[in-house]
């Protein structure tokens, strides 16, 4: 295979860690004629359910798409109760709370997924390596990962703590708005070290083929978010009354829950995975490697979600109602993305493990058949948007004006609803073969190119804020255009993450 400069270490660089060893280094690791794990091999210690061990790399693609992807789906649905259940906390004190939270939550968004750089470079790595057959190498990738994100963490809270009123301000957000938001903020600032945590732990575990345990988890989380929730926002139960700054609390309690349940099964060998920090050698070149691949996944993701504070800021002039309304078609976007969601990272994941065991073709056709799944799924998620506008909207709030604004920007963004779940897939599956760049480079030029597309139809035409929301959905629909030709291209199926790969056994 050729190599990606941009994406490979130096041959070898990465301490390859012997394919016959166990997932905790222990004895002979049994295998099959394909140099991958054979089914009936279990780690010491608690039996693991036989879908941890099931092999991706053959029989049919659909059928392992749907494998991965329904677990995620539901995830996915489970995770956009995160936001949207504050938000109809929110609602019950008007449409300043509402703004309160929605400027907080991008924000909180921005630098959560500057976070997912490191679970995406992650996510890539265990997948290739699990491919290959060294469960080994891919807990030594995870415990490192784990290190990065947890140091990441721990500025991220430095930074809630003290600079939470000036970031609030710097988007030119009313006094009334950064009152409502502020203790929101901070709390999801600081909560970031639970949050992450679990979504790493989840992703780990995703990576390697077990997306059933991730869901159960987030189950978890979002089961004490639901019941917690309004306890702490309203005082209920003798707790105390936090206003919309419970959710937040609540939200992190709950995260830290599902991170229990996540490390009892990734240091028990309950999965595939089974992670331990004795023996630890702190290795530079998977560090590097996980920078190199996760720094554009992560500029990436800063990028979009800046372009969206950036897009808040055009909108804020206009008032706290257009601002209102602007959180809310955010919010209700989320659901037209579910048919997209899971299938994009379980096509990462397929992508990822077919390219460890040398089936770039494979790897290719799983990219095509989640493409076209993910554009059929947000279709129809899209049309019951169009369909029942006020229906997703009333969850956040009853006010007939709010409501009138928030409709037509609504049925603005939809037009290019139904075409983010091919990119979404098309991205996550790039990603998940550790070729970032393209994907942040896409994003760069389309997110941002749009910018000053909104700041001329906002002020130089009478659409006013509505130009904001034309002006958003250029992107969602340019991005198709690059990446369909991209899938064929086949650049990112020549990415090599660790530096042996291609190379003779007897060589290396």
């Amino acid at each position: 295979m050729a190599a990606d400069s941009s994406v490979v270490p130096r041959a070898g660089s990465i301490r390859q860690l012997p394919a016959e060893k166990t997932e905790n280094g222990h004895g002979p690791h049994p295998r099959n004629g394909s140099g991958r794990d054979s089914g009936w091999f279990r780690s010491p210690g608690p039996r693991r359910p036989p879908r941890s061990d099931r092999d991706l790399t053959s029989g049919s693609i659909p059928r392992n798409l749907v494998f991965l992807a329904w677990p995620q789906f539901i995830e996915g649905v489970l995770r956009v109760v995160d936001q949207v259940a504050d938000l109809v906390w929110a609602g019950f004190f008007g449409h300043v709370a509402i703004a309160g939270i929605g400027a907080a939550q991008q924000f909180a968004q921005m630098t959560f997924t500057a976070r997912m750089g490191i679970d995406w470079a992650m996510r890539a790595m265990v997948a290739r390596a699990i491919g290959m057959g060294n469960p080994a190498l891919a807990n030594q990738v995870v415990v490192h990962a784990v290190t990065l994100s947890f140091v990441y963490c721990l500025i991220l809270a430095f930074i809630g703590i003290y600079l939470t009123e000036h970031l609030l301000r710097l988007i030119g957000v009313s006094d009334a708005v950064v009152e409502q938001g502020a203790n929101y903020m901070r709390i999801q600032f600081v909560g970031q070290l639970g949050i992450g945590m679990q979504n790493l732990a989840g992703h780990s575990l995703a990576s390697a083929g077990d997306t059933v345990t991730p869901m159960k988890s987030t189950a978890i989380s979002r089961l004490i978010h639901i019941f917690l929730s309004p306890a702490l926002v309203f005082g209920l139960a003798g707790l105390p009354a936090l206003g919309i700054a419970g959710a937040a609390l609540a939200n992190v309690v709950a995260h830290v829950f599902a991170l229990a349940y996540l490390a009892w099964v990734l240091f028990t060998g309950s999965s595939r995975l089974h992670l331990t920090f004795r023996g630890f050698r702190f290795d530079p070149d998977i560090v590097r490697q996980l920078i190199r691949i996760g720094l554009p996944a992560a500029i990436n993701g800063m990028e979009r979600t800046t372009a969206q504070l950036l897009f808040l800021r055009l909108v804020t002039p206009f008032g706290d109602l257009a601002t209102a309304a602007y959180t809310i078609t955010r919010r209700v976007e989320m659901f037209s993305h579910l048919g997209s969601q899971g299938l994009g990272q379980a096509s990462g994941t397929l992508v990822g493990q077919n390219l460890g065991a040398g089936k770039p073709d494979r790897a290719r056709n799983t990219i095509l058949w989640a493409c076209g799944l993910g554009l059929v799924g947000n279709a129809m998620l899209t049309a019951l948007i169009v369909l029942f506008p006020d229906l997703f909207m009333s969850l956040f709030a009853r006010d007939p004006e709010f409501l009138e604004a928030a409709r037509t920007w609504l049925l603005i963004q939809a037009v290019g609803y139904i075409f983010t779940g091919l990119t979404q897939v098309a991205a996550q599956s790039f990603q998940g073969s550790g070729d970032t760049l393209v994907v942040m480079i896409v994003t760069l030029f389309t997110m941002w190119g749009s910018l000053p597309l909104a700041l001329f139809l906002s002020q130089g035409t009478p659409l006013g804020a509505l130009g904001i929301a034309w002006a958003m959905v250029a992107p969602m629909l340019v991005r198709p255009l690059v990446f369909v030709p991209y899938i064929f291209w086949g650049r990112w199926s020549t990415v090599r993450i660790f530096g042996w790969e291609g190379v003779a056994p007897a060589s290396r």
